[in-house]
């Protein structure tokens, strides 16, 4: 684990990795972006009986986006590109396998200075972004991930 030094803030953005469970972490992990991590708290409006001057927000569920990933084109060959072809293309007929996603913002050294877990993810939308002759930029497929919950190791 990393201790940081005061030097070491604030975290650079672009220095993260992610790990996916099935595959070890070693194996297709390159992203471009990571984005969606967050949650919130849902709340229920009740309106005060006999006093309608006050409405008060109470708690009633955490709510968690999607976590959403974007990189360059993989190979078909990929053990997280084989995962997601399995839910889509055989869809509900089968039992979704979940697996967890963790993501880390690396420090200087490259040692994990925060880190999500995201427990029982599968993914819920893959899509290719637009095609563009005029451009010389590289392929780039977002995928999506639903998940159970969030733990924040560090």
């Amino acid at each position: 684990m990393s201790e940081l030094a005061a030097s070491d803030y604030p975290l650079t953005a672009f220095y993260f990795r992610v790990k996916f469970a099935a595959t070890g972490g070693n194996a297709d992990t390159a992203f471009q972006e990571v984005s969606g991590i967050g949650v919130q708290l849902d709340t229920e409006d009740v309106v005060e009986g006999g006093e309608n001057r006050f409405v008060h927000k109470l708690p009633k569920a955490v709510k968690h986006g999607n976590l959403v990933l974007k990189r360059g084109i993989a190979s078909n060959n990929s053990a997280l590109v084989q995962w997601c072809i399995k839910v889509f293309e055989q869809g509900v007929d089968i039992s979704i396998t979940p697996m967890t996603i963790m993501v880390e913002l690396l420090d200087s050294k490259g040692q994990p200075a925060r880190s999500w877990s995201f427990v029982n993810a599968y993914p819920v939308s893959w899509q290719v972004e637009g095609f563009n002759a005029g451009k010389n930029e590289v392929a780039i497929e977002k995928l999506e991930f639903s998940y159970q919950y969030v733990n924040k190791e560090r």
